[in-house]
């Protein structure tokens, strides 16, 4: 179950990179297209901002995973293992604690974009669109923090890519 789990984490991060891979084309194309033909990609600042939110999202739960997050190393250094494990164990509560505080909150924002129907100015794509992958992402997030909590020492091969 680990290793299906970290093959999704690594997959969703991997959507979250092309996501912004395609803002940069998208963008480079609209930089382009209004210095040179005066026709820039309608709404590119509305979708930039969607797509970086989600992406941003998507890559929470490979960070949790690969224990990439920001972490002060200068205290841990001379630590024994088990210490450091213990502390990698607090790290992941927190970060399931904070993982369902956003859920609740990113699903009460959704039900109020929902109903009260808003939407993007040029483009008019509601905004709750971007509210479901971010979602989806945080649940990434618990269950990534409950694999790290498990296995405080690194969870074997997060990598789509065999070795």
């Amino acid at each position: 179950m680990v290793k299906w789990a970290s093959k999704l984490i690594v997959g969703w991060a991997l959507v979250g990179g092309v996501i912004l891979l395609l803002l940069v084309i998208m963008t480079t194309y609209s930089a382009a297209a209004g210095f040179l033909i005066a026709t820039p990609f309608p709404g590119d600042f509305e979708l930039t901002e969607m797509g970086v939110g989600v992406a941003s999202f998507a890559f929470l739960p490979y960070c949790q995973l690969t224990f990439a997050n920001v972490s002060a190393d200068v205290f841990t250094a001379k630590m024994k293992p088990a210490k450091v494990r213990l502390l990698s164990r607090v790290g992941s509560l927190i970060a399931a604690a904070f993982s369902i505080l956003l859920i609740w909150r990113m699903y009460a924002g959704l039900l109020d974009y929902q109903m009260y129907l808003e939407t993007t100015t040029i483009l008019q794509v509601p905004i709750w669109y971007a509210f479901v992958p971010s979602i989806f992402s945080l649940l990434l997030l618990l269950l990534a923090a409950l694999i790290t909590f498990v296995h405080p020492d690194g969870v074997p091969e997060p990598s789509l890519i065999p070795q």
